[in-house]
C-alpha cells in the first residue's frame, strides 16, 4: 500500500515540474508590455484556464493527497522503531578490577621543590 501511493507520490510530482516548465508565464510577456502597448495581458484579467492549467492543479490535488497519505501511513506503522531500541545491546561493561593499585611512590620532581 505505501509503496503504491510512494509511486503515485512521485508521478504526481514529476507531472507538476514538467507542467509548470511548459507553461507560459503570466509575466513572460512583461517585456513586450512595456512600449508595446500590450499591458492588457501583464495587469488584464486573466483568460479561462487552459487544459494545461487544469493538468497542474489536478496533479497538485494528487501531490497534496498521497503527502497527508504518506504522512498518516509512516506516523500510524504497527511497529514502532527508535533507532535507540533496534541497536545490540553489544556493548558490555568492563569487568571492575577488585584490588586496590599500589600506592605511588613519592615523586622526587613535586612542584615543591622546584628550586628559585
Amino acid at each position: 500500500m505505501e509503496t503504491l501511493v510512494t509511486v503515485v507520490h512521485v508521478l504526481a510530482a514529476l507531472g507538476v515540474i514538467g507542467l509548470v516548465l511548459l507553461q507560459h508565464g503570466k509575466g513572460a510577456d512583461m517585456g513586450a508590455a512595456f512600449g508595446s502597448g500590450a499591458s492588457g495581458s501583464l495587469f488584464g484579467v486573466s483568460g479561462s484556464s487552459n487544459f494545461m492549467s487544469r493538468a497542474t492543479a489536478i496533479f497538485v490535488a494528487i501531490f497534496f493527497a498521497t503527502s497527508m497519505t504518506l504522512a498518516y501511513l509512516s506516523s500510524h506503522r504497527s511497529e514502532h522503531s527508535s533507532v535507540i531500541s533496534t541497536q545490540k545491546k553489544s556493548v558490555t561493561t568492563p569487568t571492575q578490577n577488585t584490588s586496590k593499585p599500589a600506592d605511588k611512590p613519592a615523586d622526587s620532581s613535586s612542584a615543591k621543590d622546584v628550586p628559585n
